[in-house]
């Protein structure tokens, strides 16, 4: 099988290239073929490179806080060589704010200080390979999950204040919880009750008491998403779907990996139209 190859390059009066090299070095050890253009590069002279090598992605890094105004100019240059198709993406010391700007301008993503290569490497494979365990995005939020000591009780708050509509109860022997999914929207807010003390919804009242337990994303494809964060260095609390609500599938992503956030991911039953 051909090897991704890419572009590493410094745009603008960037000094620093360290993190480049060693994102380089990353690269490579998962496979890759990777050209680096040194230090102090303009953005014609990335895409020209980029053309002249025939990379399959470029990726920018930047410390100078010129991002901005480079990684659009990038974009800029390989239109005028008729390359536009080639994915950029970034890296480096960008301030959050700045990433939806940088996105609108053309950059398909933007890793910051805080991601790890194996994301890096692993969303190179999926956006240049999409037949390998491609997965997208998660469809939406399906629910937010909030425990409760007793749903009767909770019930009222959410029927008779905010007047939101009940769509159904039901228990979930395999997970020890009784449930009961409250409509808002196209998303759903489900109240979790413990039907007995090894409930992990049991065990999270005592230490933290009432409040939300997790955030559920919809998925296409629960079984590929999975594999993909395993690839990502994922620490998974499932690491195969289990049981859920509605005939659902589900798996859970640990907090450690998403700072103190207990996610659930979920697949529901497909319909036949």
């Amino acid at each position: 099988m051909k090897k991704i190859r890419v572009l590493v390059a410094k745009p603008g009066l960037d000094g620093h290239d360290r993190g480049a090299l060693v994102i380089a070095q990353a690269l490579r050890d998962h496979g890759m073929e990777v050209i680096y253009t040194g230090l102090r590069q303009s953005p014609a002279q990335i895409a020209q490179a980029a053309v002249q090598e025939d990379v399959d992605v470029i990726g920018l890094s930047s410390l100078s806080g010129a991002h901005r105004s480079l990684f659009p100019k990038v974009i800029l240059e390989l239109k005028k060589r008729n390359a536009a198709e080639i994915p950029v993406i970034g890296g480096g010391v960008i301030p959050s704010e700045d990433i939806p700007y940088l996105i609108e301008q053309g950059i398909k993503k933007i890793f910051t200080s805080g991601s790890s290569t194996t994301s890096l490497a692993a969303y190179i494979q999926d956006l240049i390979d999409p037949d390998t365990d491609a997965v997208g995005e998660p469809r939406k939020i399906a629910h937010i999950g909030i425990a409760v000591e007793n749903i009767d009780l909770a019930l009222p708050f959410y029927t008779d204040k905010l007047g939101l509509q009940l769509e159904a109860v039901e228990d979930v022997e395999s997970e020890g919880v009784k449930v009961a999914f409250i409509k808002i929207g196209e998303t759903r807010l489900e109240l979790l009750e413990p039907l007995n003390e090894t409930s992990a919804i049991r065990k999270f009242l005592d230490k933290k008491g009432e409040g939300i337990h997790h955030i559920a994303l919809e998925v296409d494809d629960l079984s590929s998403r999975i594999q993909q964060l395993k690839r990502q260095e994922i620490h998974l609390i499932n690491e195969q779907p289990t049981a859920g609500a509605h005939h659902s599938q589900v798996a859970f992503i640990h907090p450690k990996s998403a700072n103190g956030v207990l996610f659930e991911l979920i697949q529901h039953e497909r319909r036949d139209s």
